[in-house]
């Protein structure tokens, strides 16, 4: 076979996010996560040995990237480097909808908050 077809509810899911990690599929050098986070919901501070790309499909995000602190909206993408702290919430109304790529076959994540 020269693909991999699945459905997102096939994922690993808490309620707000379904995450993929390339390692459990065919070793693909990616991981992702998918967002649909409800208003009020957040991240806390964190950071990765890799890059991570946020993909804002819906709504709007303030996020917390080093030292800066931005507003995102649909349309709008953030790349973060290696080693940055970083975290986001939803302080809109609406629903947060985004793709969180990262740039690994697995997640590493160090969480800098409680």
């Amino acid at each position: 076979m020269n693909y991999t077809l699945f459905n997102r509810e096939d994922l690993p899911s808490d309620g707000n996010t379904y995450e993929f990690q390339g390692i459990e599929h065919r070793d693909t050098n990616v991981s992702f996560i998918w967002v649909d986070m409800p208003p009020g919901g957040t991240i806390r501070l964190h950071k990765h040995p890799y890059e991570e790309i946020f993909i804002i499909q819906e709504g709007l995000a303030t996020f917390t990237v080093g030292s800066a602190m931005l507003e995102a909206r649909a349309g709008q993408v953030i790349i973060v480097p290696a080693d940055v702290p970083h975290k986001f919430s939803n302080l809109n109304n609406t629903q947060l909808k985004q793709i969180d790529i990262h740039v690994s076959k697995q997640f590493v994540t160090h969480w800098l908050e409680d």
